[in-house]
């Protein structure tokens, strides 16, 4: 699986940065300055405060943690064992995608170092969405902007749904990435940072997949 998990790993991560590429990058910075400037982060954070939505935001830190592991994995294994050689590089494909992800958002959150919400609480009922801490590892990688959470969602659903044709699969892919998004964006991150890394997951999960595509119809 590595030798198929390496398969343009480089040039798919320097392709995301590229050309037209840049100008979702520049989407996502741009929404979220008008969503943190509009005051329209803390206005939703504070909309959402509510003890029945706290299984959301469990699921999504639950799901995204482990969704990614466990379904390229999968995938693999079922195709190693059926000799499905289209299936074992689809699952290479989606994993390849999420762990871009993850290094993009980790990236930008290195540099960023955005302060996250106060966890399922409204805490001192401060404004600080708009508190960022510009520099270097000033807030560490796990917290901030962008959200890792819904980039790894988006960027391993959109290769999925670009490389498998079923509709379970594809309504699974989209219940899995509201799912994230929605407790994400009201449990541990701010509104403009799951837009954020789900502008880029996508971009990543079709930089990806579209690299694989074109080898296979090459």
């Amino acid at each position: 699986m590595f030798q198929l998990l390496a398969r343009g790993f480089a040039s798919n991560a320097l392709t995301v940065f590229r050309r037209k590429n840049l100008l979702w990058h520049v989407l996502a910075i741009t929404l979220t300055v008008i969503f943190v400037l509009s005051g329209f982060d803390w206005w939703f954070y504070m909309m959402t405060r509510s003890s029945l939505l706290y299984p959301l935001v469990w699921a999504a830190g639950l799901g995204g943690f482990f969704v990614p592991v466990l379904v390229p994995l999968g995938m693999y294994i079922v195709g190693e064992i059926r000799h499905d050689e289209k299936m074992m590089d689809a699952a290479a494909t989606i994993a390849q995608a999420i762990i871009i992800a993850f290094l993009v958002s980790f990236l930008y959150k290195a540099f960023t170092g955005r302060i996250q919400p106060e966890f399922l609480g409204v805490g001192a009922g401060l404004d600080n969405s708009k508190d960022f801490q510009f520099g270097i590892l000033r807030h560490g990688v796990f917290w901030g902007w962008p959200s890792s959470h819904a980039a790894v969602a988006f960027a391993g659903s959109t290769a999925l749904l670009r490389l498998v044709r079923s509709r379970t699969v594809q309504t699974l892919a989209f219940v899995y990435v509201a799912l994230i998004a929605t407790g994400a964006a009201i449990g541990f991150h701010w509104f403009s940072d799951v837009v954020a890394g789900a502008i880029l997951g996508t971009l990543i999960g079709f930089v990806v997949s579209r690299y694989r595509s074109d080898r296979i119809t090459d």
